[in-house]
């Protein structure tokens, strides 16, 4: 991988990650958290599913 050295370094200051590598796989989980949470909150708005915004609020805190 190549990951500019400037936004490793500030990933690793902002998450108080202990190495770059736990910076990188919390900020992997983040990413895949926010996309799933976003599907989650379209499935909402197309009816397929029921979910109150109060839900998907909490569902986010997570």
């Amino acid at each position: 991988m190549n990951i500019p050295a400037d936004l490793l370094k500030e990933a690793v200051q902002i998450s108080e990650a202990s190495s770059q590598t736990m910076a990188v796989v919390m900020g992997l989980q983040e990413l895949i958290k926010k996309k799933r949470l976003e599907k989650l909150a379209s499935l909402g708005k197309s009816g397929l599913i029921q979910i109150s915004s109060k839900q998907l609020k909490k569902m986010r805190s997570r």
